[in-house]
């Protein structure tokens, strides 16, 4: 039994980045749309976390031909982050991010963005 087999689950959150790589006549794209997706995990530490994270990247690769003939390949480029959520955490927080930015509430109509300019929302609208 290894010794942190009975330690309590800690959760964790991990920025994964991903890349469209498109191969058209042998020779790949130079700039690539990209991925960035994060994941919940459950692991006894951060390094337990870690590995599990590269894992779970590598497990989602995979390559398509798209509509022009051209392969496409989805390739796990690594990690970008990864956060202890920890008691500062509310139980549906999944990331967290703490920068330092001048006058953010007098400055918020430039800050944030228009809520139908938000992915969820255009994509939702753009649906109807």
């Amino acid at each position: 039994m290894t010794k942190h087999a009975n330690a309590e689950k800690l959760r964790f959150s991990a920025k994964l980045l991903f890349q469209f790589r498109v191969v058209n006549e042998g020779r790949p794209n130079v700039m690539r749309l990209c991925e960035e997706r994060i994941i919940v995990i459950q692991a006894p530490t951060a390094r337990n976390a870690l590995a599990l994270a590269k894992r779970r990247g590598k497990s989602v690769m995979h390559s398509y031909k798209n509509d022009a003939g051209s392969m496409v390949h989805f390739e796990f480029v690594g990690i970008m982050d990864l956060l202890h959520l920890g008691a500062e955490c509310d139980e549906d927080e999944v990331w967290y991010d703490i920068v330092q930015r001048k006058l953010p509430m007098e400055r918020a109509g430039s800050i944030l963005p228009p809520e139908n300019k938000l992915n969820a929302i255009r994509e939702f609208d753009l649906k109807l």
